[in-house]
């Protein structure tokens, strides 16, 4: 079985990109995905919550596993080597489109798995500490990070949705309604009303 595997973090994020890598990549190859597994979820959680994680379960000797890139997988190194030794031990191959690695059960796609895990994690170890130094450089400078105490933000959960609420309210449609329909609380909506309609 030829499995494609595509996750997102937020719901704000598309799989079109994943899929598109996916498929133009299997189309050269001539290689026809079974199935595709997407799933909307941050590899942070534990793989057994995860839709990744019965697909690695139910995965035999022979299948291929195709993901755009390697970080779809996990969040850090660790967590990467265990999901490519469990595939290396099953003899299931691991295909990545941006990094174009084919990882097999042998010595060089151990070491190549590695290497990408590694410099993965410390690339995000590198970002994170250029942030977290920035952050501080600019407040040891006496900047005030964040939004000022007591400020509210311009932006609302419903900014954008005023013409809405009003068509919804001539229609005599109570807040507690809209709020169903806007995915919102009726607290929200009935504020929101009395400061922006």
């Amino acid at each position: 079985m030829n499995y494609g595997y595509i996750r997102i973090s937020t719901d704000k994020q598309t799989t079109e990109n994943q899929r598109f890598e996916i498929q133009n990549f299997t189309d050269k190859r001539q290689i026809f995905i079974n199935e595709w597994i997407d799933e909307t979820i941050s590899s942070t959680k534990k793989l057994e919550i995860r839709k990744f994680g019965a697909l690695l379960q139910r995965m035999q000797k022979g299948d291929v596993l195709i993901v755009s890139e390697l970080s779809r997988l996990g969040r850090n190194l660790m967590q990467i080597m265990k999901i490519l030794h469990d595939c290396m031990e099953k003899d299931v191959m691991v295909y990545t489109v941006k990094e174009n690695y084919e990882l097999g059960n042998n010595i060089n796609s151990k070491v190549l798995a590695f290497a990408f895990g590694l410099s993965a994690e410390i690339e995000r170890n590198l970002i994170s500490q250029r942030t977290k130094e920035a952050l501080a450089r600019r407040k040891a400078e006496g900047q005030i990070l964040g939004r000022p105490k007591g400020s509210k933000s311009q932006m609302r959960k419903l900014t954008g949705k005023e013409d809405d609420i009003k068509s919804l309210m001539n229609k005599k449609i109570s807040y507690s309604a809209i709020g169903r329909i806007l995915g919102v609380h009726r607290l929200t909506v009935s504020s929101f009303v009395r400061e922006k309609i």
